[in-house]
């Protein structure tokens, strides 16, 4: 069933915990959570609160960002390919998973593969956050989908506010198109564990 909390509420967090905690592993050692939604929603700022919740609550746990995936401006298609491949699919068959970072500046993927903190060698949580964390093509892989939302207009205010706004904007409405072409196609929010309003 799915359940509904609100930034505003004093518990919101500890209650987004709760029930991630709550939700068995599927069949692996890692708990692997989706932080999804769209630009300016939130999500970044979500995931650090249940971080922080989770490491407090003694749950060993680590952020993945969706960022270091997208390989470019027009990549988010093609995103949710590379954490079923690099990271999800190793963690399903027992073996360590391994990515390369995407580096926005030379525009190309690092060379250097990265990987899990040791911490989590013994289990724990990996909170995946960004958008396409919670595409079709990984559905099956992700133990807890939360859909982070937010107003349209506040959507934009953040956004606008964003420290790299100004290298943000030229690609904006590009990145938009990807967005709702991957909305309309997968359905991430009507599929959601959790929804986590962030007016």
């Amino acid at each position: 069933m799915m359940v509904r909390v609100e930034t505003g509420e004093t518990d919101w967090a500890a209650r987004v915990t709760r029930r991630v905690l709550a939700v068995p592993r599927q069949g692996r050692r890692v708990r692997v959570v989706s932080v999804e939604g769209h630009s300016g929603s939130g999500k970044s700022t979500v995931a650090e609160r249940v971080r922080r919740e989770l490491a407090e609550s003694g749950e060993p746990v680590a952020t993945l960002t969706m960022e270091d995936l997208y390989p470019g401006w027009e990549g988010l298609e093609r995103a949710p390919e590379l954490l079923r491949t690099w990271v999800l699919e190793p963690l399903a068959e027992g073996r360590p998973p391994a990515w390369r970072r995407y580096d926005w500046e030379l525009g190309a993927f690092e060379d250097r593969w990265r990987s899990l903190p040791e911490e989590l060698a013994g289990g724990g949580t990996l909170l995946v956050e960004g958008c396409g964390s919670g595409a079709s093509a990984v559905h099956e892989s992700i133990d807890v989908l939360v859909w982070v939302a937010a107003p349209d207009h506040l959507r934009r205010a953040r956004l606008d506010s964003r420290e790299d706004a100004d290298l943000y904007a030229p690609f904006r409405a590009v990145w938009a198109r990807q967005e709702e072409a991957l909305y309309r196609r997968d359905h991430p929010r009507e599929r959601a564990d959790l929804v986590v309003d962030n007016p």
